[in-house]
C-alpha cells in the first residue's frame, strides 16, 4: 500500500492506495490503520483499495472544521470526491463503520454495496460500550482480542506495554488520534444513527466478531434490523479487531457484495 495525499476543499487528505479491481474505500476506527494491515492486503488481491485517514491520524494535522457527525459524514463524502471516485464499495470498521453508515443514509443514492466491520453508532443501556477514552495500554489487548496474548503480540511488535519509552509514543499518538475520535465517540458513541438506518438502500453485510468484548455482538442484531435487507455474518474467534485476527474470512464476507 502506497501513502498519498489528496485535496478536499477544507483539508488535505492522506490515503493508503494499493491493489487492482472495483473501486473499495476503506474508513479505519479509532486506532488507525497502516500500510501493512493485513485486510488491506487481503482486500487488494480483488480491488483497488482506497483507505483515506482521518486528519489527526499518522502524521496529518487535526482539522478544526470537522467537529461533529455531519461534518465527519461529509468530509468522507469530500474525500471520495477528491479521489474522483463514484459508487465505490464502502467498507468501515468500528468508528469508520459508523461514519459509513451515515454515508450511506445521508446520501442512499450514491452507495450501492456497504460492508459494516462491528461498527459503533448505536446505543443500548443494557449492553454499554466499553470507554475506549478510560482504558489504559495494557487493558486494551483483552479488550480488542479473543487472544489477549496474541493481541498484546500484534499490538506493540514484541514491546513491553509497561516500557516509559513505547508508553511515551502511544499515549502522544493516542493523544492526537482520540483527540479526533472523541468528536464523535465521547462521552459515548451515539449520535442518532439509529434514526437513519432505514435511509440506507445499499446492499449491506455486517460482520462481527463473536468474542466482541469492546462492542458486544447484540449491536449486529440492532443494524441488521435497521438496514433493509442487511445479512450478517458471524465469525468465530475474533474479537473487536477482527480485521487483525481474521482478515481472510472479513475479506469472504465483504465479497458477499460482489
Amino acid at each position: 500500500m502506497q501513502l498519498k495525499t489528496v485535496q478536499t476543499r477544507h483539508v488535505p487528505v492522506q490515503y493508503l492506495q494499493g491493489g487492482s479491481g472495483p473501486a473499495l474505500v476503506f474508513l479505519h476506527g479509532a486506532g488507525g490503520v497502516t500500510a501493512d494491515d493485513p485486510l488491506l492486503a487481503e482486500l487488494a488481491k480483488t480491488h483497488t483499495v482506497y483507505a483515506p485517514l482521518i486528519p489527526g491520524y499518522g502524521d496529518s494535522e487535526e482539522a478544526p472544521e470537522i467537529r461533529d457527525m455531519l461534518d465527519f459524514t461529509l468530509h468522507g463524502w469530500d474525500a471520495v470526491a477528491a479521489l474522483g471516485l463514484t459508487d465505490p464499495i464502502l467498507v468501515g470498521h468500528s468508528m469508520g463503520g459508523m461514519i459509513a453508515a451515515e454515508m450511506a443514509a445521508i446520501a442512499p443514492n450514491d452507495v450501492s454495496r456497504l460492508a459494516l466491520i462491528a461498527p459503533a453508532g448505536l446505543w443500548d443501556d443494557d449492553h454499554p460500550i466499553a470507554d475506549l477514552f478510560a482504558t489504559l495500554p495494557y487493558e486494551m489487548p483483552e479488550l480488542l482480542f479473543h487472544d489477549a496474548e496474541v493481541g498484546t503480540a500484534m499490538l506493540t511488535a514484541g514491546r513491553d506495554l509497561t516500557d516509559p519509552n513505547f508508553l511515551q509514543t502511544y499515549l502522544v499518538n493516542n493523544a492526537r488520534q482520540l483527540g479526533m475520535a472523541g468528536r464523535i465517540l465521547f462521552p459515548i458513541p451515539e449520535r442518532g444513527l439509529s434514526q437513519r438506518l432505514y435511509r440506507i438502500k445499499a446492499k449491506t453485510v455486517i460482520v462481527w466478531g463473536d468474542s466482541d468484548r469492546l462492542i458486544p455482538p447484540v449491536y449486529a442484531h440492532g443494524f441488521k434490523k435497521g438496514i433493509a435487507g442487511a445479512e450478517l455474518v458471524s465469525i468465530p474467534e475474533a474479537g473487536h479487531m477482527i480485521t487483525l485476527e481474521k482478515p481472510g474470512l472479513v475479506a469472504a464476507a465483504i465479497a458477499k457484495l460482489g
